[in-house]
This record gives C-alpha cells, structure tokens and sequence, in this order.
C-alpha cells in the first residue's frame, strides 16, 4: 500500500473517532432520549414520593347521610317530564325570558353537590394539610355566614376576599342543626401568626352551641377582626364548625377580656382536635381571604399596642456590566447614572425644582404646546429627550 493511501487512511479513522467524541458529548449534553428519560411527571413523582403505608389520608368527618337515589332520580325525571310539557315555559325560554330562583338551585346545590364542592376546594387552598395533617372530612353540614358592612351583607363562601373594615365584627352564622344537639364553631388564621412559623391565630371559639343557635353558646375566645400584615398577601380566615356528642368543659383555654393578648391566642388547630377527638366531629366548613388595608395602622397603635409591622422583599440589586469608555449605542445621560449615587441624582431633581420655585410668586404655567417649541440646535439628542420628558411631564421628574 503506498504512503499517500495510508495517510488517507488515517486521516479518515482520525476523523470518524471526532465525531464519535462529539456525538457522545452532545448525547450527554441533551440527555437520555425520550424513550428511556422519565417526565417531568414521573420526575416530580419520585421527588415528593411519600409511602401510602405512613402518609395516608383519614376521614374524621361524619358518615355520609343515607340518600335515596332512586327516588331522587324519579323525581328528577318526572320533573323534567313535566317541564318539556309546558308551552309556555318554552316560550319564555326561546325569548330569553325565563325566571329562574336562583335561592332553589341554591337549595337544591346544598342538598345534593355542595360538600364534595367545598371539600375540593378546601383541598385546593390546603386547608386540611394546614390544620389537620394528613386527615380530612367532607362538610355535610352548611353554614350561612355573613358580615354586616355599612348597613349590607358581605357572605363568607369558599375563598372569596372579604377586607379587614368588613369584618371588623363578629358575623352572623346559621345552620341547621338537629334538636338537642351541641356544637362548637371556630375561627381561625393558619396564615398569620408574626412571630411561630407554622402556628395559627384563634378568632374566634364558641363552644356548646346548642341546637345550632350560635349566639346562646359559650364564648371561649372573643372575636378578633383580622389584622394581617401589610406585605404579607392574602392570607386564609377558615370557619371550622364541629358537632359535639357531649358538653365540654373549656375552663383550660377560655379567655375572655376585652385585652387582646396574641400570645395567648397562639393555637393549634390539630393539638385541640386531637384533645377532643373523642367528643367532637368536624361537621362544617366556610372560609375567606383577607389582605391589608388602611384601616388596620390605627387597629395595631390602639388595639395591639405596637407598632404596626411592614414586610417588604430585599430586591437583590440589579446586575451592572462594567463600564466602557466608549459605550456604542447608548444614550448618554442614562449610562452614566447607572454608575452614579442614586441619592445624588435624587438631590438634583429635587435642586432643578427648587431653583424654579419662588414663595412669593405663582409658578410658572406649563407650556400650551410643549412639542411645538423648537429645541436650539446645539442641542445634542440625549439632552433633546431630557427637555422633552421635562416638559411633558414624563419619568422621574414627577416625583418631586
């Protein structure tokens, strides 16, 4: 074989074996392929895998009331039958006319799809995670609760934002309740708390409510009006409404002033259920959200007695490139007070101000026509930008 072929040769294998390494290295860069790589699913699965054997969900609710289905859909289907006969409500319907008792449906949602509902979003909100652990219950027993606000109802349904000056008040709560039976209702905020992680703050406790009639029962905790913080977002008021097999004696918690302590308004949810699991069920649930608002700096200095706390997120600071000398395609002015003292530059629009202002005299008026009026035409681009933003009003410069 010559030495021409050989080298040929050579060069040919050396070749083959580069790209050999780079078909490896980007097989390794992409990853496995589709077929043998696992989802993002099937990741995120293995990720938060908990064993059913330990972590396993338990019903402490009440049994499921008895239903007869079959009478219930032969009472649907004669019903129905009974509507597609009657002329007159197609009438109505074809016109766009139709009445429809929205308190009916409200009824008959109550009776039929309402507990798996409200257990669905209870779950999506993580309610029962957040006072129960890994139990739950489905709440059979509806409860009608509503503030009153400037002479109107402001309802309590599954999430909806209620403000702190609307539910400055204890509100109105109704259910039905069997003859001689005894409840206890709650309110509480797992949300909240300013200074345990992971602990709540009671609302509001009536225990030994008889017959479902809330204003006879006896006043554990008084009502507390929500206060969260301001930067702290919205935060859960949860309704929790338990059915009693006996009467329970609440001497060891009661507290009942017109001080407000949050030191000992510091609860658990899962410790007083565990404690009275014995006698009390989870029948009920209602909740809201709630945020800051304007009315809570005066509830914190008269009520609270402190100073009227602030959460703000530490922004890291924006990430700077270093300078240049001759920055291309720049604009001037703003390059250069990406590397200057924020505070100086604030003190220069604050002194352009000044210079403009006099105490005796009216300030001047603002131009009829500001991008009428010629600029001199010395006057670089940037500069042009500065006086036009200055005379329109635009950016920074109304911030002085």
């Amino acid at each position: 074989m010559s030495f021409s072929v050989t080298c040929l040769l050579r060069k040919q294998n050396r070749l083959l074996a580069t790209m050999s390494v780079r078909h490896r290295s980007q097989r390794r860069n992409l990853g496995k392929p589709p077929g043998i790589a696992k989802t993002l699913e099937e990741r995120l699965e293995e990720i938060n895998f908990k064993d059913p054997k330990i972590h396993f969900k338990v019903d402490i609710g009440l049994p499921t009331p008895q239903r007869d289905k079959k009478m219930e859909t032969a009472k649907r289907i004669e019903f129905i039958k009974k509507i597609k006969c009657n002329a007159e409500l197609e009438k109505l319907s074809r016109n766009n006319e139709l009445p429809i008792s929205l308190e009916e449906i409200s009824n008959d949602w109550s009776k039929t799809n309402a507990p798996l509902h409200i257990k669905k979003a209870a779950e999506y909100y993580g309610i029962f995670e957040h006072l129960f652990g890994d139990a739950y219950f489905t709440p059979y027993t509806q409860m009608d609760i509503s503030y009153e606000y400037n002479s109107k109802k402001v309802p309590v349904y599954r999430g909806n934002i209620i403000k702190p000056n609307e539910a400055q008040h204890n509100p109105e709560v109704n259910f039905e309740a069997p003859e001689n039976t005894l409840w206890t209702l709650m309110l509480t905020n797992p949300d909240g708390h300013l200074h345990k992680e992971n602990s709540e703050y009671i609302h509001w406790l009536v225990g030994n409510i008889p017959d479902g009639d809330v204003k006879r029962g006896e006043t554990v905790f008084n009502y507390l009006q929500p206060f969260p913080a301001k930067g702290t977002g919205y935060q859960r008021m949860i309704f929790v409404l338990y059915k009693q097999s006996t009467e329970i004696n609440f001497s060891s918690i009661k507290l009942v002033s017109e001080k407000i302590d949050l030191t000992k308004r510091t609860f658990s949810t899962f410790d007083f259920y565990r404690s009275h699991e014995d006698v009390m069920t989870p029948a009920g649930l209602a909740f809201y959200q709630t945020d800051w608002d304007n009315s809570l700096t005066k509830f914190y200095h008269d009520q609270l007695s402190m100073p009227e706390p602030v959460y703000e997120y530490d922004f890291q600071p924006p990430y700077i490139k270093p300078q240049k000398w001759f920055p291309l395609k720049e604009p001037f002015n703003l390059y250069m007070d990406k590397y200057r003292d924020e505070k100086q530059i604030a003190k220069e629009f604050l002194l352009r101000k000044l210079r403009k202002t006099n105490p005796f005299q009216k300030p001047e008026p603002p131009l009829k026509y500001p991008n009428a009026v010629p600029f001199k035409k010395t006057t670089p681009s940037w500069l042009k930008l500065e006086l036009k933003k200055e005379r329109l009003r635009w950016g920074r410069v109304n911030d002085y």
